[in-house]
C-alpha cells in the first residue's frame, strides 16, 4: 500500500514554509501557461482569431438539395478536391447531397449560425434573407449561358454578392442549375395561347406565381417532393425545371411535352458560412477562393453537358421536345413585362434597370 506523508507545518521554521509555498506557487503557473499549448505557439491568424492546431484538420460540411450525379453536387465536390489539395489536406471537405442536412432554407440558416459550412443553391431562398436576389427570377432576364455568365461575373453580380455578409453568409461567386423550361401532358406548347389554361406546378414565390398568371396558366405551388405523384394523377398539367431535373426525377414518365421555353436562369451562388470564412487565416482565404473559382469553370461546363445530354435523352424516351421561335420568344417577353413593372419598385429601379440593360 502506498503510504502518503503529511507535513507538519506547525513543527517547520517560518523561512522553509515560506520557501515551499513559493516554489508551489511557481510550479503552478508553469502547469497554467502549458494547458493550452495552440494559444502559447501563436497559433492565430493575421486578423487575431485563433484557427485549428497544426496538426488538426479544419473539416468544412457543404449541403445541397442535389442529387448525387447533379452538376451541382460534381461541382462542390471537385471543390473540395481543390482545396484539400492546395491546403495540404489541412481543410478537409464533406459533401452532403440529396437534401441529407435539410432544405435550402434549413441549410441557409445553418450557414448562418456556423453549423453548416457552405452551399449553393437556387436565388430564391436567398432572396427571404437577401430581397435583390430575387430579380434573378425575373422571366426571361437572360438570353443564354454567355450573358448570364458575363453580367453574374462582372460587377452587377458583386453588387449582389456583397448584400450576403448582412445576412451571415459569404458569397463568392455563381454556379448554375440551368434555364427552366416547361413539360406537360396535355398538348405541344409553341406558342403563348397554348399555356392558356394549364395547371402549372410552380415555386412557392410571389413572382413566380405573377409569371405564370400572364401567361394564362393556372399556377399551383406544391413541394417538389410532392410533384411526381401530383403529375401521375392529374393533380397538376405540368411543371417547369432544368433539364437535368426532369430527367433525374422521372418527370418524362408523365409527361408527354418539353418546351424549351427558358424562362427563368436558375444561377446557383456558392455561399460559405461567415462564421467560418472569418475563421480563416488569409491564406486559407486565398485556398478557398482559388478552389471556389476552379469548381465554378468546371460545374457550368458540366450542366451546360448534363442539359444537352438531358435533352437528348428526354426525345430518345418518348417526350415531344418543342423549340420556341424567335418571333414567339419575343411574344413571351412581351406578355410577362407587368412583372417587371410590378417588382422594379421592391427591388430597386435602378437595379432593375441595370439588368435589363446588361442583356441588350
Amino acid at each position: 500500500m502506498k503510504r502518503v506523508m503529511k507535513m507538519n507545518w506547525n513543527r517547520m521554521p517560518k523561512i522553509i514554509i515560506v520557501s515551499l509555498l513559493s516554489s508551489m506557487l511557481a510550479l503552478t503557473g508553469c502547469s497554467t501557461q502549458t494547458a493550452n499549448p495552440s494559444v502559447q505557439s501563436g497559433a492565430q491568424n493575421t486578423a487575431g482569431q485563433n484557427t485549428a492546431s497544426p496538426t488538426e484538420a479544419r473539416v468544412m460540411k457543404l449541403a445541397v438539395v442535389t442529387a448525387k450525379d447533379r452538376s451541382l453536387t460534381k461541382g462542390l465536390e471537385k471543390f473540395g478536391e481543390i482545396l484539400e489539395k492546395e491546403s495540404g489536406g489541412s481543410i478537409k471537405v464533406e459533401v452532403y447531397p440529396d437534401g441529407q442536412l435539410g432544405g435550402d432554407r434549413a441549410v441557409f440558416d445553418a450557414m448562418k449560425v456556423g453549423t453548416i459550412q457552405g452551399s449553393t443553391m437556387s436565388s430564391g431562398p436567398i432572396a427571404v434573407d437577401a430581397k435583390r436576389f430575387n430579380a434573378l427570377d425575373l422571366p426571361f432576364l437572360f438570353k443564354d449561358e454567355q450573358t448570364a455568365y458575363e453580367i453574374l461575373d462582372g460587377p452587377i453580380g458583386k453588387e449582389l454578392l456583397d448584400d450576403l455578409p448582412a445576412v451571415g453568409v459569404i458569397g463568392l461567386n455563381y454556379w448554375e442549375n440551368g434555364f427552366r423550361n416547361l413539360t406537360n401532358g396535355k398538348r405541344e406548347v409553341k406558342r403563348v395561347e397554348d399555356i392558356a389554361g394549364l395547371k402549372i406546378r410552380t415555386l412557392e414565390n410571389d413572382l413566380h406565381l405573377d409569371m405564370w398568371k400572364q401567361l394564362g396558366a393556372i399556377p399551383t405551388p406544391m413541394a417538389f417532393t410532392e410533384l411526381f405523384t401530383a403529375l401521375e394523377q392529374g393533380v397538376v398539367d405540368g411543371q417547369e425545371n432544368p433539364a437535368g431535373n426532369v430527367t433525374t426525377s422521372k418527370f418524362y414518365e408523365v409527361q408527354k411535352y418539353y418546351t424549351k421555353t427558358g424562362h427563368v436562369y436558375n444561377a446557383s451562388p456558392f455561399l460559405i458560412s461567415k462564421k467560418f470564412w472569418d475563421s480563416l487565416s488569409d491564406q486559407e482565404k486565398e485556398w478557398v477562393t482559388k478552389a471556389a473559382e476552379e469548381a465554378k469553370v468546371y460545374q457550368r461546363q458540366l450542366n451546360q453537358e448534363e442539359t444537352r445530354q438531358a435533352e437528348e435523352f428526354l426525345a430518345k424516351n418518348g417526350m415531344v421536345v418543342t423549340e420556341l421561335s424567335d418571333e414567339e420568344r419575343k411574344r413571351f417577353v412581351e406578355k410577362v413585362q407587368p412583372v417587371y413593372d410590378k417588382y422594379a419598385s421592391e427591388l430597386g429601379e435602378d437595379f432593375v434597370k441595370k439588368l435589363k440593360q446588361a442583356n441588350q
